[in-house]
């Protein structure tokens, strides 16, 4: 049961992610009535407080390894009780107090993550390449498992009669996923921590590991940039509404169904060739993505199953790659994944951060009629930028000098 209950806990916090990067800008522009300027500033600064706070975090648990229950608790509870308040706020919320349930939040799903990755060779069977594959797969799997329930989540409550376009009654499922998986999780947190030598800059360069967190940080873009503007490409510039939910649930199915397929590829030709596979699928994607006329449900309903399948790469190779780069060095990993999760989560504070004022300079507004500079800015916002971002993320991969095989 120990890799099942690695997925659940993974399950919850990309249950609490997906309403963080793809819900969030939506509701607070249409349910508070935020503009996407402010919104984005709020992201950045947010970001700005885990560029202290998620390297402290991964500290405070390589300092204290007994801790892991007490770390793992207080991030499933503060997820319960951050959720039902910030989907419950009402129009006109102060910025304030938006900005302080967005810290608890965001605090508490860093601490979960850190946590989760941080101690892989704590959590694998054995601290070897291919089991922490192997747990690398089952950890995402749940990950992936989250992201669809959470995705549909919302459409299900309004199908029920749920108001608000069901965010209120969305808030107290996840609160309620918090709880219900830290009861069921509390023994993987009380096996004996695999603890490492504390981190260097040498350290890192010595073992591959700043490469990685650079081409983590470069590659995350692409994905921050379409999370943040899914919602709005979809509904606006596809002109598909009600779709939305049901193409992110395929994209993520997809994703799901690659997982083991690119784990098992990764095992067998290394990660490196396996992500050489993988990426061109994601700048396929994107290409397809900028020719869309509007109305093509099927088109783009092919662009996420191959851009889906990409992600799955990316989510299983590239922390395993890290993981696995860390433990052979004899590092501690707790530190060195606070890092790694400031790298995404700057990611999307900068997408949110530049697209979201864009769109607003060009004068789109979301669920209204637009004018067609503002759909063109939306479409190479959406389409054009993450290419060229995902092209760069390829040339850095094919310059490691060597990958962390695990064969």
């Amino acid at each position: 049961m120990l890799y099942p209950r690695v997925s659940l806990y993974a399950l919850m916090l990309a249950a609490a992610g997906i309403p963080l990067y793809i819900h969030l800008p939506r509701f607070a522009a249409v349910n508070l009535g935020i503009g996407l300027g402010v919104i984005g500033t709020v992201l950045l600064v947010i970001r700005l407080i885990d560029l202290v706070q998620d390297p402290l975090i991964g500290w405070a648990i390589d300092r204290w390894p007994n801790a892991q229950l007490l770390f793992a608790a207080t991030a499933a509870i503060g997820l319960a009780i951050g959720f039902p308040m910030l989907f419950g706020l009402p129009p006109g919320t102060n910025i304030a107090l938006l900005v302080s349930v967005l810290i608890l939040l965001f605090s508490a799903y860093s601490l979960g993550t850190i946590l989760l990755y941080g101690r892989s060779a704590t959590l694998a069977i054995q601290p070897e390449p291919k089991e922490l594959i192997r747990l690398a797969a089952w950890r995402e799997g749940g990950q992936l498992t989250g992201v669809i329930l959470a995705a549909s989540a919302p459409a299900f409550f309004v199908g029920f009669g749920a108001s608000a376009q069901g965010y209120p009654a969305f808030g107290l499922f996840l609160g309620l996923i918090a709880i219900f998986t830290l009861t069921l999780t509390i023994p993987i947190w009380r096996r004996p921590p695999i603890t490492g030598d504390g981190l260097s800059f040498n350290g890192l360069a010595q073992a591959g590991a700043l490469r990685l967190l650079l081409l983590a940080l470069v590659n995350s873009l692409p994905v921050a940039i379409t999370s943040t503007l899914f919602l709005f490409f979809v509904e606006d510039r596809l002109q598909l509404p009600g779709k939305a939910g049901p193409l992110l649930i395929l994209f993520f199915l997809s994703a799901g169904a690659s997982v083991p397929l690119w784990a098992k590829l990764a095992n067998r030709i290394g990660p490196k060739r396996t992500l050489i596979i993988a990426m061109p699928l994601s700048i396929a994607g994107f290409v397809g993505a900028a020719l869309l006329s509007a109305g093509n449900l099927t088109g783009f309903a092919a662009i996420c199953l191959a851009s889906g399948a990409a992600l799955g790469a990316d989510m299983v190779v590239l922390p395993a790659m890290f993981s696995v780069a860390l433990t052979r060095a004899g590092l501690n990993a707790s530190a060195a994944f606070g890092i790694w999760s400031f790298a995404g989560k700057l990611g999307l504070a900068l997408a949110a951060f530049f697209t979201l004022p864009l769109l607003e300079r060009s004068g789109f507004t979301p669920g209204q009629a637009n004018s067609a500079e503002a759909l063109r800015t939306l479409t190479l916002a959406y389409a054009v930028l993450p290419c060229i971002l995902k092209l760069g993320a390829f040339g850095l991969l094919l310059t490691l000098p060597s990958e962390v095989s695990a064969k």
